[in-house]
Formats: C-alpha cells, structure tokens, sequence
C-alpha cells in the first residue's frame, strides 16, 4: 500500500501504512506537531488521531489559525459539562456548541445556578484542563449508547431523534470520552484538555430546550475561550467596553425608545427622539437609492396566502411566520408579510418590460414581521417588527456582472457614510441541494467574487452555506470596538422570478426570464440603529443626532438667544433658558450627547460672541458670531454621497 499525502503547498508525503493527522504533522517537523490542532481533509475538519487510509489534501490546523478556535471553544463546552456534572451529579445536560467568542452548554438542575457558583465550576474546569486528559473519539450502537445516557434524558433525547451532524447516525453514534466523562458528539476536538488554558465563564441565561418554548426551560452557562492569555484579556475589555455601550442602556439614557408587556416581546416602540433619529437614517438613505437608480416601493403588511405559497414560504419558513388570519365573511387567508420580496415582484409583474428597461430597481422601507423565539430576542438587535431597507433588482443573466459590482460599491459607500468603514465580506457558495443550472451558479458566483476582488473588499469563502435558490454575499462591519457586525446581505436568486412566472420581452422580441437580486443594506433600520449607538456609544456625529445644537444661556440674554435659535433654524436645536446654574445645564447637555453645546451670557450680547463645546474638540470662547455659525454649518454637515472616487 502507498498512500499519498498533498500538502497545502502543493508538496506530496508517502506513506507506507495508514496514517494518522499525529504522524503526517510530525513527518514535517516537531514545532508543527507541538502547535497541532486537528487536520483537515477536503473541507472536513478530523482529530490528529484520525487515520488516513487513501491519498487526499490534507491541511495541519495550528492554534494559529482561526478554525482552531471552534475546536478550542467545542472542547472547552465538553470541560464545561464535565465540570458542572462532577458537581451537580444530578443535573440533566443537553447540548454544548462552539458560537462566536466563545460557547456555551445548556443544563436543568434540580435547583437553579446562581451568578456566583460559576466561579466554583470554573475552578473545576481549571482543574480539569490541568489533569492532561486525552480526547478520544468512539463508535458504539444507538442500544449502547442509550445504557450510556440511561440517567440523562436529554441524551436519549438526542439518540433517538438527533441528525448526523450531532453524532447520531442511522445505526451508530458517535462519542468522546475524556477520564470518565462521557458526551455525544462529532467532533473533532483538541489532543488534550492541557491546551485549554485561558477561559473564562462569563454569565447564565435561560433557554428552552431544542429552542422550543412548549419544551423544558434549561440553564445556559456561557463562556469564552482563547489560545492566549493576552487574547482573553483583550475580548473581556472588549465586553466590558461593550456594557457601557449596550444600546439598551443607551436608547434608555437618551430617551429614543421603548417597550412593555402590553406592547408584547421583541417589539418596541420610538419616542419622539428616536423618531428623529430613525427618520435622519431613512431618509439619507433613500434619498442616496434614488439618486442612484433606484425606484421607490411602497407595499401592504399582509397578503393573501396564494402568495406564500407561490414563493415557497408556507413550506419553507411557515414556523418563523405568524398564524394566518382569516374572517368569517369569506374563505380568504392572510398572512403578516414575513419578507419584502413577493410584493416587489408583484409590483414587477404589474407591467410588461423590454429588455431596454432592465435592471429595474425596486427600493422600499418595508416592515416585516417574524415570530422570533423568546430565547433569541434582544433589543433592537433581534425583533420580531422590524423595518427592512429592502431592494429588488431585476435585469438580465448578462448584467449580474455590473449590477453586483455597482450594488456591491453602493454598499459599501453607504455603510461609510454612517462611519462604518472597516468592512469585510462571506461569500456563501452553491450548497448540496440547488436550483438552477451549475453554469447560472458559476456565473453569479464569480460575479460576486470577481465584485468582491475589484472593490478590495476582504472577503472568506463560506463553502456550500449559499441559500438553496442562489449564492450570497453578507457584509460585515466593525465597530469602534472590534466587533464584527452583520449588515448587508446581497443575494442572487433563480427561484422566485420561476416560481413567480415573471418576464421581460428580450432584443429578439421573445419572453425570456430575468434574474433577481435581493438585498437589505442596512439589514434593518432598528439593528442598524443599535449597531450606530454602540459603535459610537451614543456620541452621534452632528448630522445623525436626533438634538443637534444646545443654547445654554447666562443671565438676561433672551433677545439674542432668540435671534440665535432663529439662525440655527435649519438644525434640531434645543434652547435651555431656565434659571439655573450653568453647570446644571452643561450637565444636562451632555447627558443627553448633544453635540455642540452654544454657551452665551451678557458679555456675548455686547462683543457679538458666544462659546462653543463641540464633542471630540477644544472648548473656544469668545468666537465671533458669524464664524460660529459656519464652524456650527461644517461640523453638522450631512456627508454627501457619490460613487464617484
């Protein structure tokens, strides 16, 4: 037998004999199997301990890379439940992914965790980590298994009625063991528990079990895990940076919006303020769409269910949507539009289209509603109202190619606009099960790609994650902060302009189909609105801030504050005349984050001068009247939009 070995470098290794991930590392040198994480063969990522049996590409993950880190974190979720069941004997555990930053593992003890008994079971997991236990993979029968888990009924559970990717197979079931701790699961996992080292437990929450609320309500212990001391350090600044700038505390300091029980969860409702706030950001934005080719839409909240059926959502998202509604007086059935897109291409079919038309570009501010899970509900960031910034492009097969490019640009410039300006992409690619032809999924594929390439956007490739219908591309941005935020999707779709029937009249005066592109750039209006408050931890530049400019007086100066406000008419100014103390108002001023804060008193009156506090600059006195006004003009100026340059 010979087996060859093709390194990511284009290198060949033979071997004689089956190989494992251990031999093939160390056969290239012993920094590179001290630094071994797993390997990972045609996209599937295995244990070291994994033998090779036939020639294939085979990559050595290190700890350097960022795969590593699902491994790391779904290792340290397995410590996790070890610890917790070596404590709480009698606790039920469930299941315990890797997520982004971090993991967590779901539990139901016999008596509530407290905040302050993670300490105790991070302890344990230290201890754990310490004792250099191997992880080692086994196979046993689903009969076995279940004499395994016979005291843990969220296991059996998961035996009888869990999918392969949970290591439940059709005969089989896939386990790892470290000491005595036993656990379902496909794997892979680090070599050894001595490679966790710097992790921490970071809070509890509540959580159904399978994420079904008719279902038992479960402990979820989260925590994060990293290859470094300093990387750990890093992200728990990073989270504690994060708090003060939780757009719930924000929207509540700075009074922009709302919810209560009587309004139900995952819906809020904006006060005065945040209206402001949310109609600065809509109508930049719009008014960028159509000054760049975009048509306006306006649609209704509910349609008929022929609709949802027509587009395919009554099969394929039915559990997101709400209950249909009905009345007595005919047979009818609505529904609450959960997507933009059907109404868009009723729009489209109202009119028959020539070629000399396309793309047409259809843009609305539409409101959707979702039935979120209550476990996955938070703030603005996840509802279950929304309001989307939804486009629809319709053109030609021939056109996907400049249409993504110019879509893509706009994204982007838009994006920056609002200050968000470190952006990277994912692009999803063809899944297992498509529609369409390869050579369509080719074509739209390297359009997003080659658009993606030309604009330097720096993009991952999410292998087989595209949507069923087309590939996609999600644009994420960095905050202030460091954190990745997911905005803007751009998807291609060969299945609704089908499924719907739609046309245009092509150069040789035939029905031909057109090609759609979906995207939501802001992804919603509220998300975005949260994404802004934490990004600039409530300190919005001028043009954004729903108060821009605060006239704070000393003294009797009523006649030129009046006058000022007159002058300043063209800007949200707010006017703070009380008899009060100059510093309570100051005070006040700067609770609220207003951005320029005017300070005038009688000595301003005689010299024709006020005082200026703008946020992020030097506090001036005594500028002169017109000059204040045209520092005011250009520090509160609306960026302007081209996609030129």
């Amino acid at each position: 037998m010979s087996i060859d070995i093709t390194l990511p470098d284009g290198s060949i290794r033979n071997f004689d004999t089956p190989v494992t991930g251990y031999q093939i590392a160390e056969s290239i040198g012993p920094r590179l199997l001290k630094d071994a994480i797993c390997i990972e063969i045609n996209n599937t990522f295995k244990d070291l301990s994994y033998e090779v049996s036939e020639n294939n590409n085979v990559r050595i993950v290190t700890n350097k890379d960022l795969d590593a880190l699902h491994i790391l974190r779904h290792s340290s979720a397995h410590i996790l439940a070890q610890a917790v069941l070596n404590l709480y004997p009698d606790a039920q555990f469930g299941v315990g992914p890797s997520i982004e930053n971090g993991f967590y593992y779901d539990f139901l003890f016999t008596a509530p965790l407290k905040e302050n008994d993670l300490s105790n079971i991070e302890k344990e997991m230290q201890r754990i980590a310490k004792s250099s236990q191997d992880f080692i993979r086994t196979e046993v029968s689903k009969k076995e298994a279940l004499k395994l888990f016979k005291n843990q009924d969220l296991k059996k559970e998961l035996i009888e009625t869990a999918e392969s990717d949970e290591g439940v197979g059709s005969e089989s079931v896939s386990l790892y063991t470290n000491d005595k701790f036993i656990d379902l699961c496909m794997g892979p996992h680090l070599p050894n528990t001595k490679l966790l080292k710097h992790f921490k437990l970071t809070k509890i929450s509540g959580a159904y079990w399978r994420g079904d609320e008719s279902n038992v309500q479960l402990q979820r212990i989260y925590g994060t895990s990293w290859f470094s001391k300093e990387d750990l350090n890093t992200y728990l600044t990073q989270q504690e940076e994060a708090e003060k700038r939780d757009h719930r505390k924000l929207g509540n300091e700075l009074d922009l919006f709302t919810s209560s029980e009587e309004l139900g969860s995952g819906n809020f409702l904006w006060k005065p303020k945040g209206a402001i706030l949310r109609d600065v950001i809509e109508s930049y934005s719009k008014k960028a769409h159509m000054n760049n080719g975009y048509s306006l839409v306006n649609t209704p909240h509910i349609g008929k269910s022929i609709l949802w059926e027509t587009s395919g959502h009554l099969d394929h998202y039915s559990e997101n949507m709400y209950p249909p509604i009905s009345h007595e007086e005919n047979n009818e059935t609505y529904y609450l539009k959960p997507m933009n897109c059907p109404f868009h291409i009723l729009v489209y079919k109202s009119d028959l289209h020539s070629y000399k038309e396309l793309p047409l570009r259809y843009f609305e501010f539409g409101s959707v509603y979702r039935y979120e899970k209550t476990g996955v509900l938070h703030g603005l960031l996840r509802l279950r109202g929304f309001t989307q910034d939804d486009a629809h492009i319709f053109c030609t097969t021939d056109q996907i190619n400049d249409e993504v490019k110019t879509l893509l640009a706009f994204s982007v410039k838009l994006l920056g606009s609002y200050g968000l300006t470190d952006i990277e992409a994912d692009l999803s690619t063809k899944p297992k099960k498509y529609i369409g032809s390869d050579a369509d999924w080719d074509n739209a594929t390297n359009s997003l790609k080659q658009s993606l390439t030309e604009l330097d956007v720096p993009f991952q490739t999410a292998e087989g994650e595209g949507a069923f219908y087309g590939p996609k591309i999600d644009l994420h941005a960095k905050d202030a902060i460091g954190r990745r935020w997911q905005l803007s999707t751009i998807q291609i779709d060969f299945a609704q302009p089908d499924n719907f029937n739609i046309e245009y009249v092509n150069a040789d005066n035939k029905k031909a189909r057109p090609v759609m592109i979906h995207r939501a750039l802001l992804g919603s209006v509220e998300r975005f609105t949260a994404v802004l408050l934490e990004h600039y931890a409530g300190n919005l530049p001028g043009w954004l801030s729903p108060n821009q400019v605060d006239i704070l007086t000393i003294g009797k100066v009523d006649e030129y504050a009046n006058k000022l406000v007159q002058d300043l008419s063209s800007y949200r100014t707010s006017l703070d005349d009380r008899n009060t103390r100059l510093g309570e108002k100051i005070h006040n001023s700067e609770k609220s984050k207003t951005p320029i804060q005017i300070i005038i008193g009688e000595k301003d009156v005689e010299n024709n001068t006020m005082a200026l506090n703008i946020f992020g600059q030097d506090n001036a006195k005594d500028i002169d009247y017109k000059e204040a006004l045209k520092i005011i003009t250009n520090a509160l100026k609306e960026p302007e939009f081209s996609l030129d340059g």
